[in-house]
């Protein structure tokens, strides 16, 4: 029997590879509730409520669903304080911040590019 170590096993992630695991990290990181929610809690945590309003247009059953899916992967920890009514903060882990700065290169560069691209969209859709 073959034993392959942590190492070994971590150099052999290939996202090109169906199988492998990167791939559905990468899916999951590359989804755009991910991504908002990943560039909202890079400012501190934040309250359940206050993540629903700063990402308009996100159903709650999106964003409860997202945010247990950050949860099981490390990136987000979910805190409940008992009160009346309860009071649920999510907050980035310091892998969930690692990430911050490649999630706000990819926010920043599509906002200053949407020009362009709208440009490219609409000569592509009048091209006969």
């Amino acid at each position: 029997m073959t034993t392959t170590t942590r190492s070994e096993a971590h150099a052999a992630y290939d996202a090109y590879l169906a199988e492998c695991p990167a791939r559905n990290l990468l899916d999951r990181i590359s989804n755009k509730w991910v991504s908002l929610i990943i560039n909202a809690l890079a400012d501190g945590p934040q309250r359940y409520t206050d993540l629903a309003r700063t990402l308009v247009s996100v159903s709650q059953k999106m964003l409860t669903q997202s945010l247990r899916a950050l949860e099981r992967d490390g990136l987000v920890t979910r805190t409940v304080t008992p009160s009346v009514p309860v009071r649920v903060d999510y907050a980035l882990t310091p892998l969930g911040l690692s990430l911050v700065p490649v999630m706000r290169t990819i926010k920043a560069w599509a906002e200053q590019n949407m020009d362009e691209v709208l440009a490219a969209r609409s000569a592509y859709d009048m091209a006969p």
